[in-house]
This record gives C-alpha cells, sequence and structure tokens, in this order.
C-alpha cells in the first residue's frame, strides 16, 4: 500500500463547499445514518488485516494484536454503540416548563450542525480517526478528516476505506503536513475535534478563533498514578505495566509518573522488573512490543534518559539492548527514573513512550499537594482497597477522567464521556456525549391556544395580582 499523495491545502475550501452543500440540500435521516454505520462497520472489520499492517509499517514494527485491541476492537465498539442507541438518542426529549407556564410545552431536539473536522493524531492512528467520525455520522453531519503526516500508510488505508463506504461530499479525507491540517482548523467548519498535544492545541483553538467553530479538544499532559499504602504492589505493577507499555507508552492517557508510598519504592521497581521480564522475555523477538513511531520522537525519548543520567538520577532500564540495535530499530526498552526532581527534563512535559518515572512521597497530603500543583492531567489512576482513600484523592483533584485500581480502561467506556480538562483538553467525545457534542441541542417551546403569558401586558395595574401570583 502506497501513501497517496498530499492534498494541496488550496482545496480546502472547495472540499469544504462539496460537503456543505450536498449537507444541506439532503440532511442525513435516521435510515441514512443507521446504513452508514453499518456499512462502515462491516468494511472495517473485512479490512482489519490491511489496517494492522498498515499501522506496523508506519511503526517500524507494532505489536498487531496491539493494534486488534486498540484500533479495532474499540472502533467496532463504539460503532455497535451508536447502532444501538441512535434511534433514541435522535428523539426529542420533553423539558418541563414549570406551573407559570403551563399548558405550554417544550424539547429538546439534536439535530445535525453540518460539517465536522477531525484532526486526528498518529499513536492509534484509526481509534482517533473512525470514533469520533462515526460518531460525526451518527449525529447526522458530513466529515473533513485529516490523519498525521506521520502516518502515511495507515492514512492511505483510511482513505481507501472511507472512499469505499461514502460518497466523497459526505466523507473527505485530505492528507499532507502540519500546514494542511493548520489550514484545516483554519476553516469555517460546525465543529471540529482535534486530538493531539498540548502546544498543538493552544495553536488550533487560535485557528478556530477566527470563525468561532466550536471545538473539541483532546490534548494530553502528565498524569498521575497514586499508590497508596495499603494497595499491594504486585497487583499495582500488573496493571501499571499495561498502562505504561502498551504502545510502548505512546498513549495519551498512559501513567506518565508514579507516585508511591515511601519505602517502597524497591519492592514497586523490582515487581516492575518482573512484569516486562515476564511480558516481553529478553526482547530478543519483542513481537510484542511497540517501536517508537519515528525517530525525532526516539531522540526526544532518549534525551530524557540522557539528561537523567547527567543529574545523576538512578536509571533502571528493565530489560537490556544492544545500543545499535535499539537505534536501528527505534527501541526503548521499559526504563524506569527514581526520584526525578522538578528540574529534570522527563518531569517537564508529556512523555508519551516508555519511560516512567517514580517518585515517593511521605504522606497521602503531601503527594495530592504535588499533583494540584501542576496543571491538569487527562487521567488520574488511584490505586487503592479502601473507599475513604479513592475518595479522598477524587475529591481533592480534578483530572478528565479516572480508572480505579487499573490504567486506560475507562477510555474505552462506551458510555463515559472521554475528554480533559484545563491544559488537558476541553469537551468530551464517546457515545451519548460526543453524539450531543456534534449535534445542535435545539431548543423548542410550543405556546398554547390560550396562555397565560397573553396577561403580561401594559397596563400591568389591571394583572398587578396575576404578577404577584407568579413571583411567589
Amino acid at each position: 500500500m502506497l501513501p497517496a499523495s498530499p492534498e494541496p491545502a488550496v482545496s480546502l475550501p472547495q472540499t469544504l463547499s462539496v460537503l456543505r452543500a450536498a449537507w444541506s440540500a439532503r440532511r442525513p435521516d435516521y435510515p441514512q445514518r443507521r446504513d452508514d454505520l453499518q456499512r462502515l462497520r462491516a468494511a472495517f472489520k473485512r479490512q482489519l488485516p490491511q489496517m494492522v499492517e498498515a499501522i506496523a509499517r508506519d511503526f517500524g514494527h507494532r505489536s498487531p494484536h496491539e493494534s486488534l485491541i486498540a484500533d479495532g476492537m474499540t472502533v467496532i465498539g463504539e460503532i455497535d454503540h451508536l447502532l444501538r442507541h441512535l434511534r433514541g438518542w435522535m428523539k426529542p426529549r420533553k423539558v418541563g416548563v414549570g406551573w407559570r407556564f403551563w399548558p405550554a410545552r417544550a424539547q429538546i431536539r439534536p439535530l445535525p450542525v453540518g460539517v465536522v473536522g477531525v484532526i486526528s493524531p498518529w499513536n492509534y492512528p484509526v481509534n482517533l480517526a473512525l470514533v469520533p467520525l462515526a460518531t460525526a455520522i451518527a449525529a447526522g453531519n458530513h466529515v473533513l478528516l485529516k490523519p498525521s503526516e506521520h502516518i502515511p500508510h495507515t492514512s492511505a488505508f483510511l482513505a481507501t476505506l472511507l472512499a469505499g463506504v461514502f460518497p466523497p461530499e459526505r466523507v473527505a479525507v485530505v492528507q499532507g503536513d502540519a500546514g494542511v491540517a493548520a489550514a484545516v482548523s483554519a476553516l469555517p467548519l460546525d465543529h471540529l475535534v482535534f486530538t493531539g498535544s498540548t502546544a498543538v492545541g493552544r495553536k488550533v483553538m487560535a485557528a478556530a478563533a477566527a470563525h468561532l467553530t466550536p471545538l473539541t479538544l483532546e490534548l494530553g499532559g502528565k498524569s498521575p498514578a497514586i499508590i497508596a499504602a495499603d494497595y499491594p504492589l504486585p497487583a499495582a505493577a500488573t496493571r501499571l505495566a499495561t498502562g505504561k507499555w502498551f504502545n510502548a507508552g505512546q498513549t495519551c492517557i498512559a501513567p506518565d509518573y508514579v507516585l508511591v508510598d515511601a519505602g517502597r519504592v524497591p519492592a514497586l521497581v523490582q515487581a516492575l522488573r518482573e512484569q516486562v521480564q515476564t511480558r516481553y522475555g529478553d526482547l530478543a523477538d519483542a513481537a510484542d512490543y511497540t517501536r517508537i513511531i519515528n525517530e525525532g520522537q526516539y531522540r526526544r525519548l532518549r534525551g530524557y534518559v540522557d539528561d537523567a543520567r547527567a543529574r545523576g538520577l538512578e536509571v533502571v532500564e528493565l530489560l537490556p539492548i544492544d545500543p545499535l540495535r535499539a537505534a536501528r530499530e527505534r527501541l526503548i526498552a521499559p526504563t524506569l527514573i527514581l526520584e526525578p526532581d522538578d528540574e529534570a527534563a522527563v518531569m517537564q512535559e508529556e512523555i508519551f513512550g516508555p519511560i516512567l518515572p517514580i517518585r515517593s512521597y511521605q504522606s497521602l497530603d503531601q503527594a495530592l499537594a504535588w499533583i494540584n500543583a501542576r496543571e491538569r492531567p487527562l487521567a488520574l489512576y488511584p490505586f487503592s482497597h479502601e473507599r475513604a482513600t479513592v475518595e479522598r484523592i477524587l475529591g481533592s483533584t480534578l483530572a478528565g477522567g479516572v480508572t480505579v485500581n487499573d490504567a486506560l480502561l475507562h477510555f474505552a467506556i462506551n458510555g463515559l464521556p472521554f475528554g480533559g480538562v484545563g491544559a488537558s483538553g476541553m469537551g468530551a467525545y464517546h457515545g451519548r456525549a460526543g453524539f450531543d457534542a456534534m449535534s445542535k441541542q435545539l431548543p423548542v417551546l410550543w405556546q398554547s391556544r390560550r396562555a397565560g403569558s397573553d396577561l403580561l401586558k401594559p397596563p400591568y395595574a389591571k394583572v398587578a395580582r396575576f404578577i404577584d401570583l407568579i413571583v411567589r
């Protein structure tokens, strides 16, 4: 599969015009939306092998099982959820008007907004493209999709898949570099979903402001895991290892650092070492371990390790790798950095790789204060079997989403909205939250033939008693 040639940015206004004109001429009704989703599901299911191959080519190597789980299962599950609930979500919802406005009646009608733009990232390139796209289709919109320039083979796969399901005036895929993505974010779209870094998210928001385009920004940040003193370390290590080293840590909601009660750091290191050795052996094969996406990301991550060593921090590579092979394959072993201070490079920005800092705390209050001194994260992972401890953590912090005693899994629950807060994003999607975000929740009031409001007019002296009644 060869990457398609980039779409020139100058054609984007015309592409948007075609999408909007087709949507205005015939807004998708329930049968069309259902049919679109069913055909997308069927085509996607048939082409899962091609998806796995395309992603692996872009990464150099990515575990095919991780691609099937993260980019296959999640998309199919989301489409199934949309199909199961679509008819009910489309129905107008009754709203009470209160006795003062009786016998009027009110309702909220979810209506499609028009053309939704989706700018998707490289780390889960199919999931983070097709889930918002399917949600926009379910909400009755047309879609302009811009996949990341860092995954040309997967972008070509997406373009081919979607061209086989949708006419070009309903779904358009544009490819190209960051300049094309910037041009998409500057279009007068009716809604824009962007997934990426906080720094780029700020630029997207600034560009969208020119047209007051509504945004769903899924960004990132440093998502903490906090292990309370009561929680067993072997269980924590099992679940942290999955959360951190799935996709080699290239996950926006991966645990970015771990806070553990003082005195248990060595035991946690040993438990994580055992998990890594059980999962990946000595990395001689490394079939189940994903590579770093490109050379720039590989150098950035190696820089964190080099900086930590230069600062005299303890760096624990949980598996040995020949340096030449590592550089050749963009392979970074699961690595721990112990007790980094705030000045260490690894603590300055989201890691987005298989490096896990571990810091100890003397008290839970100290750990919570440390988390709250930073920007609000996209995810938070409390580990405790004591309900009071978990509630204390949840009541003292704020994050985009939480999984208690595990990692990542809240993302995969269709009924939970997924989104950030503050620097980690705004808005949410998945399931009903996404359907509502990509719809206009139109309020409609139906007035009756006779209404008390007809009395509310001058001269008010004639209706003073009525006014006294309604302001009680």
